[in-house]
C-alpha cells in the first residue's frame, strides 16, 4: 500500500473496512519445505551496504525508486548511526523524534531508480523480523514489480499497525488508476497472540508462482490468492519502518526500532532436483 500517499490511504481504507478480500481461504496445506528451493538472493546484515540513491552501486537504497514517501516519518538518507544500524548481523531501522518535533526513519529497497539492483521473477521472499510495540508503529515488508509503465503490481507480505499488536495484514495491488484504469486490490488479516510479534523473532514470507501466491508465516501457510498475469514480472524486496497510516502518532515510543534478521529469496529447484 506504499506505491502512492493518495493510492496508500484508499487501499488501507478498503482492508479496513473489508477485512479479508478476495483469496483462497486459509484451509489446511502442508508447511512451506524449503529444501524445494534454492537461495539466490541473501542478506544477513552482517554490514549494511545502502546509499541514498545507489551511488557506487550499493545494493540497497534508502528510498522508494520513484521517490514516494509515505507515513508519518521521513525517510532519511544514511549517515552513521541513523536510521540504520548493524549490530551481529540484526539490522535496527530506527524512527526517532527530532528536536524540531519532525520524526525521521527507515526504508530499504534492493532497486535504485533505474531499475538495477536485485529483482526476480517468480520464487519465495522472506524476511525474519522482530517488530516494534506502540501506537502508530507501521512497519512493513513488501515488493514491487520491476515494470511500473503500465501499472504498478504491489504485494505486500507484512503490514503491522502497532494500535492491534494481535493482528498483521497481508495483500496484493495493482495500480491502474494514473494510467486511466481501475485499480484491484486483495488482502487478509491474521490473527496472532497479542504482543508475539513484538517479543519474538518470526519469518514472513510470500511465494509468487505462476498459478498460485501464497503466504506464510514461520513457513506455515496462511492465505493465497491465484496469480493475475500482472505479477507474471519480476519483483523486488523493500522493508521499511513507516508510522501512522491514518492512526496518530502522538503515543508512538521515541524512538521505535524494527530488528530485521535477515531478507532472503529463493528460487523453486527444478523438479528432478527437489527429489
Amino acid at each position: 500500500m506504499r506505491y502512492g500517499i493518495s493510492s496508500k490511504g484508499l487501499g488501507l481504507l478498503v482492508v479496513l473496512a473489508m477485512g479479508a478480500l478476495p483469496g483462497q481461504p486459509s484451509v489446511a496445506q502442508e508447511p512451506l519445505n524449503i529444501n524445494g528451493y534454492q537461495l539466490t538472493f541473501e542478506e544477513n546484515f552482517d554490514s549494511l551496504d545502502v546509499s541514498t540513491w545507489g551511488e557506487n552501486g550499493s545494493r540497497w537504497i534508502a528510498h522508494t525508486p520513484w521517490n514516494g514517501d509515505f507515513g508519518d516519518a521521513r525517510f532519511t538518507d544514511p549517515a552513521p548511526g541513523f536510521p540504520f544500524t548493524t549490530d551481529q548481523g540484526i539490522l535496527k531501522i530506527e524512527a526517532r523524534k527530532g528536536a524540531d518535533g519532525t520524526w525521521r526513519s527507515g526504508l530499504l529497497s534492493s532497486v535504485n531508480p533505474k531499475g538495477e539492483g536485485f529483482s526476480q521473477q517468480f520464487g519465495y521472499f522472506e524476511a525474519r523480523m522482530k517488530l516494534p510495540p506502540g501506537k502508530g508503529v507501521w512497519p512493513a515488508f513488501w515488493l514491487i514489480g520491476l515494470d511500473r509503465t503500465k501499472y504498478t503490481a504491489e504485494i505486500d507480505v507484512l503490514e503491522y499497525y502497532g494500535r492491534a499488536p494481535y493482528e498483521f495484514s497481508m495483500g496484493f495491488h495493482i495500480w491502474r488508476q494514473s494510467q486511466g484504469g481501475e485499480n484491484t486490490t486483495g488482502g487478509n488479516w491474521k490473527t496472532v497472540p497479542e504482543g508475539s510479534l513484538n517479543n519474538e523473532y518470526h519469518t514472513y514470507g510470500v511465494d509468487i508462482q505462476a498459478d498460485k501466491t501464497s503466504f506464510y508465516l514461520d513457513r506455515q501457510f496462511i492465505w493465497s490468492f491465484d496469480t493475475p498475469k500482472e505479477f507474471h514480472m519480476p519483483f523486488y524486496p523493500l522493508v521499511n519502518l513507516a508510522l501512522g497510516s491514518g492512526w496518530p502518532i502522538d503515543e508512538t515510543p521515541n524512538p521505535s526500532i524494527l530488528l530485521v534478521d535477515y531478507i532472503h529469496v529463493y528460487q523453486r529447484k527444478p523438479v528432478d532436483a527437489a527429489n
